[in-house]
């Protein structure tokens, strides 16, 4: 009988936001892959839970070595819960090889849903949660982090980050240059815990704040990019469209010729020539009647 896999998020900070799943989860596991292996005993206990499996270290450094052993286990009926130190298991923490390797393997997953540092975050900011993305950490080295974040720039949803405090600085810096002083953003630091604060303001003025020093598990959340829209000169468009109909080109490679030279999108040039077509007021190519 094949047994299964279980991801179970971890408490962000205090210990009281524990599932009574996650408990019950430590107790009848059959094995308990942690990243680390002595906060997870330190967890059950605080939890009064006695882990009834055997407690193995699942970590980035030895994930690929450790999933193959795992996979056996759970195809042999083996339950296996996965506990990273905090939050939910890979969610930018180990958790993601295993995961990939029990579907090929035809082994049942699941989840013990609980904190997560990123949607804690998101919705403590202030910012548009209607729409987002999840970037996880940039890349430590300031060259292949200032390329990501320039292709991010455009990005038009909310976008939340997990940071290191020692970066932090730095990495508000670029995103000011980058994005724009005057971005909102906000800085979750400690969530949940004692000490937790949640700064909101332009990365700019973030970027400033976070110069003198900052301490403890840092997310960020940035607003996306608000996009204008430009103005369409519809007769302009209309009147390229009908020039190079005249050359023998078909409507539809002149509206993409207009559209793609335009830098207007092909349903804006579209619906301009299918109203002068028709000769709606306001736009040319015919009379009303």
């Amino acid at each position: 009988m094949t047994g299964r896999l279980l991801l179970a998020a971890t408490p962000i900070g205090r210990v009281a936001d524990a599932s009574p799943r996650l408990a019950a989860a430590l107790r009848e596991a059959d094995i308990v892959a942690a990243e680390d292996t002595r906060r997870a005993r330190r967890l059950a206990a605080d939890l009064g839970v006695l882990i009834g499996g055997r407690v193995v270290s699942h970590h980035e450094h030895n994930e690929g070595a450790r999933t193959a052993e795992l996979v056996e286990a759970m195809r042999a009926g083996a339950t296996v819960v996965v506990v990273t130190d905090a939050g939910m298991p890979s969610v930018s923490d180990p958790g993601y090889v295993l995961v990939s390797a029990a579907v090929r393997a035809g082994v049942p997953v699941s989840t013990v849903p609980g904190p997560s540092a990123a949607l804690a975050a998101l919705a403590v900011s202030g910012l548009a949660v209607d729409r987002f993305c999840f970037e996880g950490f940039l890349p430590r080295r300031a060259g292949p982090r200032r390329a990501r974040l320039r292709e991010l720039a455009g990005e038009p949803r909310t976008c939340v980050y997990f940071e290191a405090p020692h970066r932090l600085a730095a990495v508000l810096a670029d995103m000011a240059e980058i994005f724009g002083a005057d971005r909102p953003a906000a800085v979750c630091r400690e969530l949940t815990k004692t000490h937790e604060e949640v700064r909101r303001g332009g990365l700019a003025e973030l970027a400033g704040w976070a110069a003198a020093g900052v301490r403890g598990e840092i997310t960020v959340v940035v607003a996306g990019q608000v996009v204008v829209a430009r103005p369409v000169d519809a007769e302009r468009l209309s009147a390229r469209v009908a020039e190079l109909e005249a050359t023998g080109m078909s409507r539809r490679d002149a509206i993409d010729e207009v559209a793609a030279t335009s830098q207007v999108r092909r349903r804006e040039v579209y619906d301009v020539v299918l109203r002068a077509h028709r000769g709606e007021p306001g736009q040319p190519g015919g009379a009303r009647g």
